[in-house]
């Protein structure tokens, strides 16, 4: 039976791709900037042909970079030629194209600083194919103690130093928001997505997927979203942080709740949780850095974040890479047990209900009925699409424990996991340029 990192391999290259067509074709545009060599010079020549038949007290200028005609002015004619070739050089054109050479690093680096997670996404994708071993967990450099634990701790910890107590007040308190997008992840998901896929897969597809990994597709729909990735995904995209942190604890907190509730109306197990184990994690590892960067906010650390702000932003971004570095790393090295035609099935199935959702949610959060602001749309969009690792792993093997089934039912979630994080990162860009067009609306 071969493994399901083979179907994985395919992942940067699909990425790679994504990156390639998302890139602006820009056209070198130099010869519509300045004129050709040859038409420089002959128009240089023209105007020391034209000093000699007028008068030697004026001379004639020629504006290389502009592309001008000759303009008169007082001096000696023999200046014409020197201004000329210094306007000339200017334009890279007798140093043999050096400002080419700096305009298209320049606009390189813009282009670079503007798709900042996405290129590191196709760098943190192909580092983990070329090297699984060293950003696997229990690997030489330690990846899930310094970016599972110390990592996510500082990204809520500056999400809590980021945010002023009214905004994280009012988006608890948003009623509206909040109800929908939990009602989107345990009502919308298992209703009209988990149940629906996997009888039409039942029904006119038997042989694409095994039982056992469709009973992990509806396993899948019931979970919680994201407590990490839906908070620094809406922060990569300018969104509404405070939202976005106030559903993942939400969504988590009934999570414990919710999801072994809709596990028994659908498996009819007899499941028993640890309930206090579960909130006390979730204390820890997301309201207890929130809390003290809130505390934070009190000292000069606020002033400080303040006048770093983006350099505090571009930090949660390289751990949000290293996620999907760990990640990958993980997922190339060992697998999920998986036949190949089946792990194949799975990345066909889950990227196109993942970005189906995606849209789905998104046209509705934007709508105009519903009144909410672009960063409120952006934050309820990642907030409803994603489906949490890190609850549902333990949530699984709690519930199943003993079930010869166990590693297929967790088999999506194990899939999902990584995609999202991609799929995710490719909206940023746009969902940026969502947000920031309604700014300059306003």
């Amino acid at each position: 039976m071969r493994s399901c990192p083979i179907a994985i391999q395919f992942l940067p290259l699909a990425v790679l791709l994504a990156a390639t067509a998302s890139a602006p074709t820009s056209a070198s545009g130099f010869s519509l900037l300045r004129p050709p060599r040859t038409s420089a010079i002959s128009a240089t020549c023209d105007a020391r042909a034209f000093g000699g038949a007028v008068n030697h007290g004026i001379r004639f200028r020629f504006d290389g970079r502009r592309g001008n005609a000759l303009l008169p002015s007082h001096a000696r004619r023999d200046d014409a030629f020197d201004a000329a070739a210094s306007s000339d050089a200017e334009g890279g054109i007798f140093r043999g194209g050096g400002t080419t050479t700096k305009t298209a690093i320049g606009k390189f680096a813009t282009f670079a600083e503007k798709n900042f997670f996405l290129l590191g996404m196709v760098v943190a994708v192909t580092l983990a194919r070329v090297f699984p071993s060293v950003g696997m967990n229990g690997g030489v450099l330690r990846p899930e103690l310094f970016i599972g634990k110390i990592g996510v701790t500082c990204i809520f910890l500056i999400s809590g130093l980021s945010l002023q107590l009214s905004e994280l007040a009012d988006a608890v308190t948003h009623f509206k928001l909040n109800s929908l997008v939990q009602l989107a992840i345990f009502g919308a998901w298992p209703a009209l997505v988990g149940v629906p896929l996997t009888r039409i897969l039942r029904s006119f597809l038997p042989g694409l997927l095994p039982p056992s990994i469709l009973d992990g597709l509806l396993i899948l729909s019931c979970l919680p979203t994201t407590v990490n990735m839906c908070i620094l995904l809406t922060s990569a995209s300018g969104g509404n942080v405070a939202s976005a942190l106030s559903n993942a604890v939400i969504s988590n907190v009934l999570g414990i709740f919710a999801t072994p509730a809709l596990l028994l109306r659908f498996f009819g197990e007899n499941i028993e949780l640890p309930f206090g184990n579960m909130i006390l994690k979730l204390c820890n590892k997301v309201l207890l850095p929130v809390a003290v960067g809130q505390a934070l906010r009190t000292t000069p650390a606020k002033e400080l974040y303040t006048q770093n702000s983006k350099k505090f932003k571009r930090l949660q971004d390289l751990i949000l890479l290293g996620i999907v570095w760990n990640a990958f790393c993980n997922a190339f090295t060992r697998g999920l047990g998986l036949e190949l035609k089946h792990g194949i099935a799975l990345l066909t199935i889950l990227p196109i209900m993942h970005i189906s959702s995606l849209a789905a949610l998104f046209g509705m959060f934007k709508s105009k009925f519903l009144g909410f602001t672009r960063g409120e749309a952006v934050a309820g969009t990642f907030c409803a699409s994603q489906k949490t690792l890190a609850f549902g792993l333990p949530l699984i093997n709690t519930i199943f424990e003993g079930n010869p089934n166990l590693a297929a039912y967790c088999a999506p979630i194990l899939f999902i996991h990584p995609l999202q994080l991609i799929i995710g990162s490719l909206c940023v860009p746009g969902f940026t340029r969502y947000i920031e067009n309604g700014e300059e609306n306003k």
